[in-house]
């Protein structure tokens, strides 16, 4: 049996164990050691298994993931998405679906020092829901737009995605959270345009709210000041070249820190449970990298992605044909698993072919994230939806109505990129 027929083999194996809810990083590590195993012996397989979690671990870019999960947990663990959105609510609050474009301009500079989507989708659930309650918005608009809104953190710099992306295909990260700024305010604006024209076919969707003098509304942004610090220190400094991504992930989490003991919103109890969040979910990201190496070192030597690049490059068809093809399938994993899970599990795959059709690995990146974000929201498994039901006491039949618009939004921002790749590939070309 050929070494590549084992890798489809264990690709299969694989994906079975996923559906018998099998733990992903622990399936991935357990095929790449039986695959490994067979195809060069037990010993070095074994060999694999002992260096690759420290070699993972120890891997300097990859402390900027609990660097940057610790910013966020912090950040939504105060009250500076309150600020964001009452500040955005005075400037935008009095036109028709003001209310809900005010939500999305909050996620979007919420997104610029988190990088969590469900901790977007939480902090402004729990604030702009209920003041669209209060002026009897549709729910369908108020939590559709929430719950797509808060999938800016995936786009906007920093972005977990975009880190783990930059690791699994060795991409610069500092390149690919700049590649994800214009898209991300693309796809804000999008949004905007789609809350406007719903309100225009339907008015009693989003009634305008109380107009605010430009003195209220200049005086908002005075509540905005440390948001706009930790964006400079951290944005700015990636994008000028004076810090790596790992050192802006721990600016930003002392920045953090700082601003809010300054501010007097961060109680230690409130630094520990951010400390623990981080960790919990620092630790589950470590297992997901670990297996996902193992897996890779088993795809490698089994040959089979280049077999795939091989296959994809002899096929007749248009490069943009097969693009069309990889964008459903993680149109339709998104559907099943979890955003950080469908990148680790498919890049490895996935990544030599479409390099190999000429694509930008930088692009391509951006347009992955793009397809995470229309995951995190779609059903069956659409978290952001399912954490949100719960906090606004919403049906999920209504939320999960009130994303389609959204969702073709996102479409359409993905189809302008396609067509348009240099609004993505702008800002890197300057750095």
């Amino acid at each position: 049996m050929s070494s590549e027929m084992i890798g489809i083999i264990g690709v299969f194996l694989l994906v079975a164990l996923l559906f018998s809810r099998m733990w992903i990083g622990a399936a991935m590590t357990l095929i790449g050691f039986i695959g490994y195993a067979y195809l060069k012996g037990i010993e070095p397989a074994f060999a694999v298994l002992g260096q690759i979690p420290y070699t993972t671990v120890a891997y300097y870019p990859i402390s900027a993931i609990p660097l940057f999960l610790l910013m966020g947990v912090i950040i939504a663990n105060t009250q500076m998405g309150d600020d964001m959105f009452f500040a955005a609510h005075k400037w935008v609050g009095h036109h028709r679906g003001g209310l809900a474009m005010a939500t999305v301009i909050a996620c979007a500079i919420f997104a610029a020092i988190t990088g969590s989507s469900l901790a977007g989708a939480v902090t402004m659930g729990k604030i702009a829901v209920p003041q669209m309650k209060k002026y009897n918005y549709d729910m369908e608009l108020a939590t559709g737009c929430v719950a797509c809104a808060g999938t800016l953190a995936i786009l906007i710099p920093p972005s977990l995605i975009f880190i783990l992306y930059g690791i699994l295909t060795e991409n610069s990260v500092g390149q690919l959270f700049m590649a994800g700024f214009l898209p991300g305010i693309l796809l804000s604006s999008l949004f905007i345009v789609t809350i406007a024209i719903i309100t225009a076919r339907n008015p009693k969707a989003g009634p305008p709210g109380p107009k605010s003098s430009f003195k209220e509304k200049i005086s908002s942004l005075k509540s905005l000041w440390h948001t706009l610090i930790l964006i400079i220190l951290v944005l700015g400094g990636i994008y000028a070249g004076i810090i790596t991504p790992t050192e802006a992930g721990g600016i930003g989490a002392c920045g953090a820190l700082m601003i809010n003991a300054i501010t007097r919103r961060l109680t230690i109890r409130k630094v520990f449970d951010s400390l623990l969040e981080a960790s919990m979910t620092t630790a589950m990201i470590m297992l997901l990298m670990v297996g996902a190496f193992v897996f890779m070192k088993f795809l490698a030597i089994s040959k089979l992605p280049f077999l795939l690049s091989q296959t994809i490059a002899g096929l007749t068809v248009p490069p943009l044909v097969i693009l069309i093809g990889v964008i459903v399938l993680y149109i339709l994993l998104g559907m099943f698993l979890d955003v950080i899970s469908a990148v680790v599990l498919t890049v490895p795959i996935l990544y030599p072919s479409i390099v190999s059709l000429g694509y930008d690995p930088i692009w391509f990146g951006v347009i992955i994230v793009l397809l995470v974000e229309m995951g995190v929201v779609t059903p069956p498994v659409g978290m952001n939806v399912y954490v949100l039901g719960p906090l606004v006491n919403v049906p999920l039949g209504v939320i999960f109505k009130g994303i389609v618009p959204f969702c073709v939004a996102i479409t359409v921002c993905i189809i302008i990129l396609i067509i348009f790749p240099q609004i993505a590939l702008f800002l890197p070309s300057t750095m």
